[in-house]
């Protein structure tokens, strides 16, 4: 049975990792507030210098060459923040992940001490009860395993494929910019 005090021991773990989390979210949530400052004010700077190599341009050959030497890094710079933008979101969400199977093992493993201190405590003749109870617990276990199996496997995927198109993009760009 359960005593006041292991019930408030609970409650308070329970808020601190709420509080954990909800810290890693803001984390997560400055991070991407000072890429897009970082990337902004890069953006502000590179028009005030495309603006005056404009100026500077006397005839329509060397306008194409400035458009041209304009687009490739354009692509590199818009992959890059790409890049930067997903791994923040990975990571953060990858942190969340840590916290929520840690939570999961740990509700499992006083679950499992309680159905145990049950079962000592059973009076005779129910110990199939306690075994269906343990055994259910288990199968429940061995699920959960397999779901975050399952997420991880889908999370490293999604991840390759985004790094394929970030580079077939940035490849993709190379050629159109010698074009011009």
């Amino acid at each position: 049975m359960l005593t006041v005090e292991q019930v408030l021991a609970s409650n308070k773990a329970n808020v601190e990792t709420l509080l954990g989390l909800t810290s890693k979210a803001f984390e997560g949530v400055e991070k991407i507030v000072e890429l897009n400052l970082t990337a902004s004010k890069a953006a502000l700077a590179e028009s005030g210098e495309h603006a005056k190599a404009l100026l500077s341009v006397k005839d329509a050959q060397e306008l194409l060459a400035l458009q041209s030497s304009l687009f490739q890094p354009l692509a590199e710079k818009t992959a890059a923040y790409s890049r930067h933008l997903y791994d923040i979101a990975s990571g953060s969400s990858a942190e969340l992940g840590k916290a929520f199977e840690s939570q999961a093992a740990d509700a499992q493993k006083k679950f499992m001490g309680l159905v145990d201190n049950a079962a000592k405590n059973a009076p005779a003749g129910s110990e199939t009860a306690v075994a269906v109870m343990k055994s259910a617990v288990a199968a429940a276990s061995n699920a959960l395993e397999s779901v975050q199996k399952a997420v991880k496997q889908a999370t490293d995927v999604a991840q390759s494929n985004f790094n394929a198109v970030a580079a077939s993009a940035v490849d993709a760009a190379k050629p159109a910019a010698k074009k011009r």
